[in-house]
């Protein structure tokens, strides 16, 4: 069978990737094609020497890009769609509202419609705690989903719309919400997103970790290779059709709590205090019905976790940092947002030796 997996470049595609391709004989699997526009992932993390293994470069937000993926549909059997890809700056959404929607919501529905058009099995998609919003704790499936920000409403339009292309359609689905993924091949120099990945570079280049608020904000935070068999069988699975699934996360602690453990691994422990955002103060979910349903185990710790993909951080190479030269809206918009160019600018001369040249 062939899979197409979306944002493949990125933490989860790019990981998955490499799990499908390891496991392929067991798992069937014969082509994995994968699509990414590497405007936040990277050709590094891809395994482009292996036969099994096609890669194109598409922005599936582009009309005319989208052709080239069209293709692949159209001469191979695409039995599984893993659409990964995203833009996941959900504090930053409320600042760059078109583009938000453009790059999320877009992408999702021309797959929608390659999937019911070229007659695949099942569409997966990860969507996000946002679409919980402001809701008791824990999340549960069941609950109605509250979005308070532009990006969580994506992520639900996305997933409304995969409820009516089955009911339309016929075409199978599964709903992912993973916790807070973490671990190799994640974007840490990406300023806006990814608050592991982001003291991690802060650790690497002696700069001090920055919190938003207080620090008391809860979150669960899940390591990667946990999570990927389950990706799997959400996908093939009879009892994972049309569900909704909390994915990963065991265990909540507060953002104080993290840094201090990143703080403990990486030996940098200079905390900054900045203004709060718009955010749910709790955000973490329930766990149960991915162990029913998918068999999910968390066999790493957030401990041990860290420390992995610290090892992997500090073999990086130094990357260039992108920021957003104009936001669509500046009303009422975070100092911090504003200054994160003056603050890399005035810093980058004392990057650390950690960071291997280019």
């Amino acid at each position: 069978m062939n899979v197409l997996i979306t944002g493949v470049a990125g933490l989860v595609g790019a990981n998955f990737a490499e799990y499908l391709l390891k496991e392929k004989q067991q798992l069937g699997i014969n082509i994995v094609y994968g699509v990414d526009d590497l405007s936040g992932g990277y050709i590094e993390n891809l395994h482009m020497d292996d036969p099994n293994f096609i890669f194109v470069k598409a922005d599936l937000s582009n009309e005319d890009e989208q052709k080239s993926v069209e293709n692949i549909f159209m001469e191979s059997k695409i039995d599984y769609i893993f659409h990964f890809a995203a833009y996941a700056a959900e504090g930053l959404s409320p600042f760059i509202r078109q583009y938000n929607y453009k790059s999320n919501v877009l992408p999702t529905v021309f797959l929608i419609n390659m999937g019911i058009k070229y007659n695949i099995r099942r569409f997966v998609f990860t969507s996000s705690m946002a679409t919980y919003g402001v809701n008791q704790t824990p999340f549960t499936e069941d609950m109605r989903p509250n979005p308070i920000d532009p990006y969580g409403i994506a992520k639900y339009a996305c997933e409304m719309d995969l409820q009516v292309a089955y009911d339309q359609h016929g075409m199978e689905y599964c709903i992912i919400l993973p916790h807070n993924i973490y671990g190799k091949y994640q974007n840490i120099w990406d300023p806006y997103r990814n608050v592991l990945g982001i003291w991690m570079y802060k650790a690497l280049c002696d700069q001090p970790f920055t919190v938003y608020g207080d620090g008391e904000q809860t979150r669960a935070f899940s390591y990667i290779d946990d999570i990927l068999p389950c990706l799997w069988k959400s996908a093939t699975l009879e009892c994972a059709k049309n569900e909704r699934i909390n994915l990963g996360g065991k265990k909540h602690v507060s953002l104080n709590d993290a840094a201090k453990l990143v703080s403990k691994i990486t030996g940098k422990n200079d905390l900054v205090y900045l203004e709060p955002r718009h955010e749910v103060k709790h955000a973490w979910s329930s766990y149960e019905k991915s162990e029913v349903l998918l068999g999910y185990e968390e066999n790493t710790s957030l401990e041990r976790g860290l420390e992995l993909m610290w090892e992997w951080a500090k073999s990086q190479k130094s990357r260039k940092r992108v920021f957003w030269p104009n936001y669509e809206l500046e009303k009422n918009i975070y100092s911090y947002y504003n200054n994160v160019h003056l603050l890399t600018i005035s810093r980058s001369k004392t990057k650390s030796k950690r960071f291997r040249s280019s």
